[in-house]
C-alpha cells in the first residue's frame, strides 16, 4: 500500500481545466538582466501593500522569480523601494464595556484637580493685585 505522500503527480494532459499559462513581463518586455536600479519594472512585482508578488500571480520562472525577489530586495535596502507602504484604515471605535457607561474616575479627578488649580491661582492673583493698590 502506497501513501499519499510518495503517490506519482498524474501528467498535466489528464487535467479537465484546460488552462492558459501565464506569460512573465520579463518575456513581454525582453528583459535579459534584472537590475535593481529599474525601479519602474520593479514596482510591477509589488503589490500596492510592497509585498511581492508570488510566481502564480505574475507568470514568472524560479529563475526568474528568485532574480526578481532579490533585486527588489536589494533595491529596498537601497531605498529605491519602500519596505511597506501606508494604508489609512479606519478602525470603528470598541464597543462599550460594563464598565464604561460612567465616566472614568481619574479622568473626572483630572479635571478636578485643574479646576482647582485655576481657581487656587485666580485668587492668588486677586490678593496680588490688592497689596498692591495699598
Amino acid at each position: 500500500m502506497t501513501s499519499k505522500k510518495n503517490k506519482a503527480r498524474a501528467p498535466r494532459e489528464t487535467n479537465p481545466k484546460k488552462f492558459k499559462k501565464k506569460t512573465s513581463v520579463l518575456v513581454t518586455d525582453k528583459v535579459e538582466y534584472v537590475d535593481y536600479k529599474d525601479v519602474n519594472l520593479l514596482t510591477r512585482f509589488v503589490s500596492d501593500r510592497a509585498k511581492i508578488r508570488n510566481r502564480r500571480v505574475t507568470g514568472n520562472t524560479v529563475q526568474q522569480q528568485r532574480e526578481i525577489a532579490n533585486a527588489i530586495k536589494n533595491s529596498r535596502e537601497m531605498a529605491l523601494i519602500p519596505y511597506t507602504k501606508r494604508v489609512s484604515s479606519t478602525r470603528p471605535g470598541r464597543p462599550p464595556r460594563d464598565g464604561d457607561r460612567a465616566p472614568r474616575r481619574d479622568a473626572a479627578e483630572r479635571t478636578e484637580e485643574v479646576t482647582e488649580d485655576a481657581d487656587a491661582a485666580a485668587v492668588e492673583t486677586d490678593t496680588d493685585t490688592e497689596a498692591t493698590e495699598a
